[in-house]
């Protein structure tokens, strides 16, 4: 499945289905029933792609799919008012945790989502990436990145929390409760994701920079000769031939290869080229 397919299913039937039976299901379904089907959708949308159409087990499937649960096991805690804005904006907040505070803390998860955005395919180019990523520079970018994406979710939580808190008025297991929340995850669920889209591309290309920016530059006419394993191959034998000097004094990529390769990689993230 293409990245570009993948995100159009995840917006569809993570948030456009559960609006829908919200709206229209709760007359035929009942309050509970169309509320609890309508956080169970995305729950089970989630589940079925990690574990049958990509079943690829990492530490980005792996946070996805326990935000999932922890969200659908939250469905269970009939609550309105107050509380019901703080459980909707959980998973904001761990977000925040999971990316802003590591980071602030010195061990960024966006070095892990780095290793596996490129995927090393071989022992010897895991050992390379690694070396890469203990760059002081690449260090620093991944702990920028990190803390963007996770402040970016708190600011977003905090929306969150006060949309819900000013609109969802109604007692929970009613109609009305069901169409405030419908109406507000209208709002949210699609403005809410725009900042986060940005801020995940931007630590993206930021940590793609810093890498780019100590690969040295193309040689020769080699259709590979620019690819991302070829140079960081170069790399490595520089610095197996005369040491980080050999680096140092040796070619790399120009300030406009950097940004071009850099947007490239983050834009291949999100299935866009």
């Amino acid at each position: 499945m293409s990245k570009s397919l993948k995100l159009t299913l995840d917006i569809l039937i993570g948030a456009a289905i559960p609006i829908l039976v919200l709206k229209y299901g709760t007359a035929p379904l009942g309050a509970l029933n169309a509320y609890l089907t309508a956080a169970m959708i995305p729950v089970v949308w989630v589940l079925l792609d990690l574990l049958v159409i990509t079943r690829r087990f990492n530490f980005i499937t792996a946070f996805v799919g326990l935000t999932s649960l922890m969200r659908g096991a939250l469905a269970f805690w009939y609550v309105d008012g107050l509380l019901f804005a703080v459980k909707d904006s959980v998973s904001y907040v761990v977000s925040f945790l999971v990316f802003g505070v590591t980071a602030l803390l010195g061990s960024p998860v966006t070095r892990a989502i780095a290793l596996q955005g490129l995927s090393p395919d071989t022992p010897e180019r895991e050992q390379q990436m690694k070396r890469l990523l203990d760059e002081p520079t690449v260090g620093s970018a991944m702990k920028k990145a990190g803390i963007l994406i996770g402040v970016t979710n708190l600011a977003a939580g905090a929306v969150n929390f006060v949309i819900n808190y000013r609109v969802v008025l109604a007692p929970f297991n009613t109609p009305a409760f069901n169409d405030q929340v419908a109406n507000v995850n209208a709002i949210t669920r699609f403005v809410l994701v725009l900042p986060d889209m940005v801020a995940i591309f931007f630590a993206f290309s930021m940590m793609y920079k810093a890498m780019y920016a100590l690969l040295p530059a193309d040689q020769g006419s080699d259709a590979d000769a620019g690819e991302f394993w070829t140079l960081l191959a170069r790399r490595e034998a520089a610095l197996v031939t005369a040491g980080d000097a050999g680096v140092a004094s040796s070619a790399v990529l120009d300030a406009d290869d950097v940004h071009s390769r850099a947007a490239r990689q983050a834009r291949e993230e999100f299935g866009l080229s």
